[in-house]
């Protein structure tokens, strides 16, 4: 009873701990203070200090005003800048990348290996996929307005730097595909009732005419993938889970649709690739024969048996690509957060190890017109993200040598002394039987001999992985704030396998917060880190977590920060956006069952804000489309009618993430500052 009410900040608080006293004052001010006239804890909710910045776009409530010197202080690490790997120019010889100008990404075009930089879209906000016209210069890019979610699609051409809206500039529009002739585009879309994400086509040179292909009667996400050569057959990947896809074919002539991989009976992963080089079948990522991911060849003929590629891969493929004659192609795969590259013969599908390229994470393969040169982005722990071109020989399996064509911005700082992360395994209670797991996590240990304070670091997701790329805010808090950064890979997590993945669905959804309890734990055991200052920091499904750990672990946490963080999962279900609702309902469980129902009512930190007494800063998107504002606001209101510390960010032209760089910079800076304030005293 009594460690119960030292978790809601009642009077009983162990007798040995230092903010017995603090806790005690709390209470008599809640008693006295009405009869002071000075009002209640609810009434403290309505007086909370409000504020203006950034134009006008961030309100703060309760977020003192940034200190002149910790703006300065930290301006290095605002102006690190990446560049993003967008594709090839049409003659294969300049690259086009996505790096941030005035503020969000744009488009720019690279000439030549380490050359200059050229600006070709000037948009108030951040571009997001881009695909180059097969046979021709124009691309298509989408752009969501104020982090909206509701993606729009347009044309440029990159010569003179004129575009145009495709799309109707109300639905979500995005996953292009254009056919092989670069004269019709393939996407998805929600047009037709704002709920079911269909498949549309549409010539671009009259975008007012486009058709529905396939109208959706779930909440599964259909996509493109790659149309056939004749232009009449279309590949199309149906998701309803991480762990449930399938692929499919449309006949576009008839709209007759066709299962090729997968079954309804008996969900497996199934990524589709591309057609092979004759149209005679469908390579793929899957997992149906229970292993790892691996690389198949369905032949489209439902006679002939899949093949399997003959190398034993025994961690998960997360990105395979064929080069545009289908002859060859490339994978990675994710060995405990770290990328290895692969290339791939599609004759004989065989595959060989890169060898001598960066440890880091590396996205966003694509290979040049020719098939010669394979583009990608490569990020480690000590630099930013870059674009590297990967030199090829006439052998599908050789290569040549790796080129660096983008060269990231750190400012002043100095790479050398950024600190890379160790990879350690600690215990943790399996929770269904007596038996104990080993949960990954990643460790950035400042210089010295400690005790350091700690932050933990959720990733979101929850099909989330923390990867040790470079992260510009972690090595912000190393140097500033002289704490320890560990982030765990709590069940659930991508990149360990189907069982590690599903060990946080529906039900199970609280075991992936205990993993937090069992970290705690671990730390408590290290002469190195100092279990009395312990932070937590997530955003999304991580932010739900943090919330969730102050619940749990209010003892041993000292300060949250929670960015568009789940508060009320029954709540967020009913209010996300109804494209997206089916596929969470398939992660966290059916809010309309009310067994389960009643369980998130029962988890959701939302109903549990009597037992936090941790001092919380929550910030949010006020256009998010997936966590929506009321999940922070519900929650800011409900600490605050209990006279819980909280401080409150929300930025009006932003959604599920802070494009802008003037929002993330203030975003770091009030985080800098509530961490000195509530951590490390």
């Amino acid at each position: 009873m009594a460690r119960e009410l030292w978790l809601s900040g009642g009077l009983f608080a162990p007798a040995e701990s230092p903010w017995k006293g603090l806790f005690l004052l709390k209470y008599l001010l809640i008693i006295l203070l009405p009869w002071l006239g000075l009002g209640t804890p609810a009434a403290w909710a309505e007086a909370a200090p409000e504020r203006r910045a950034a134009d006008g776009q961030l309100i703060l409530q309760g977020v003192p005003e940034i200190p002149e010197g910790l703006a300065e202080s930290l301006a290095r690490f605002h102006d690190a800048r990446s560049s993003l790997f967008a594709g090839w120019t049409a003659d294969g010889k300049a690259i086009y990348t996505r790096t941030r100008a005035d503020g969000v990404n744009q488009l720019h075009r690279v000439d030549r290996a380490r050359g200059p930089r050229v600006q070709i879209t000037e948009r108030p906000y951040a571009i997001g996929e881009v695909a180059r016209q097969p046979k021709g210069e124009l691309l298509v890019f989408s752009v969501a307005e104020g982090g909206s979610g509701f993606d729009q699609i347009y044309l440029l051409d990159p010569a003179s730097g004129s575009t145009r809206r495709l799309t109707d500039g109300e639905s979500l529009n995005n996953r292009m595909a254009w056919d092989r002739d670069g004269r019709r585009l393939a996407y998805r879309s929600t047009r037709r009732n704002g709920r079911q994400n269909d498949l549309w086509l549409m010539d671009v040179d009259a975008p007012g005419e486009a058709r529905l292909l396939y109208a959706a009667d779930d909440g599964a996400l259909w996509k493109p993938v790659d149309f056939s050569r004749d232009g009449n057959t279309l590949l199309v990947q149906y998701y309803a889970g991480i762990t449930d896809s399938r692929i499919y074919l449309l006949d576009i002539p008839s709209g007759s649709l066709h299962l090729l991989v997968g079954r309804v009976d008996q969900p497996t992963s199934n990524v589709a690739t591309s057609f092979d080089r004759d149209d005679s079948g469908v390579l793929f990522v899957t997992n149906q024969r229970g292993g790892s991911a691996e690389i198949g060849r369905a032949p489209l003929d439902p006679a002939l048996p899949v093949d399997y590629m003959p190398d034993s891969i025994t961690w998960d493929i997360t990105e395979f690509r064929l080069s545009p004659d289908r002859r060859r192609g490339a994978f990675v795969t994710n060995e405990e957060g770290i990328s290895r590259l692969y290339l791939f013969d599609a004759r004989t599908m065989e595959s060989r190890r890169m060898r001598r390229l960066p440890v880091g994470v590396i996205s966003s393969l694509e290979f040049s017109p020719d098939g010669r040169n394979l583009g990608m982005t490569l990020n480690t722990a000590r630099t930013p993200s870059d674009v590297f071109v990967l030199r090829l020989s006439a052998k599908p399996l050789e290569q040549r040598r790796l080129v660096r064509w983008t060269h990231g911005e750190v400012s002043s700082l100095d790479p050398d002394r950024f600190i890379e992360p160790r990879l350690i395994h600690y215990p943790a209670p399996m929770l269904t039987d007596t038996r104990t797991m080993m949960v990954p996590a990643f460790v950035y240990r400042p210089a010295g001999r400690g005790p350091f304070p700690v932050i933990i670091y959720i990733h979101g997701g929850p099909e989330g992985q923390f990867q040790p790329s470079f992260n510009s805010t972690v090595q912000m808090w190393l140097d500033k704030l002289g704490v320890a950064v560990i982030a765990p890979n709590v069940r659930g997590s991508l990149g360990y396998g189907e069982h590690y993945l599903r060990m946080d669905d529906g039900l199970l959804r609280e075991n992936s917060v205990m993993d937090i309890g069992a970290l705690l734990d671990w730390i408590a055991t290290r002469d190195d880190f100092d279990n009395s200052r312990v932070g937590v920091y997530g955003a999304s499904y991580g932010g739900y977590m943090a919330l969730a750990s102050t619940v749990y672990f209010g003892d041993r946490i000292r300060a949250g920060v929670a960015r568009a963080g789940i508060s009320n999962f029954v709540t967020y279900l009913e209010n996300t956006q109804g494209y997206r609702r089916d596929l969470r309902r398939v992660e966290y469980g059916d809010e309309r069952d009310p067994e389960m129902r009643a369980f998130l009512q029962r988890i959701s930190p939302l109903n549990n804000v009597d037992r936090i007494s941790t001092p919380l800063f929550i910030v949010q998107g006020q256009n998010d489309p997936v966590v929506p504002a009321s999940e922070s606001e519900q929650m800011v209101k409900a600490l605050r009618e209990r006279g819980q510390t909280v401080w409150y960010m929300n930025a009006l032209n932003e959604g599920h993430s802070y494009e802008h760089k003037q929002n993330r910079d203030l975003f770091q800076q009030a985080t800098i500052l509530f961490y000195e304030r509530y951590l490390l005293p």
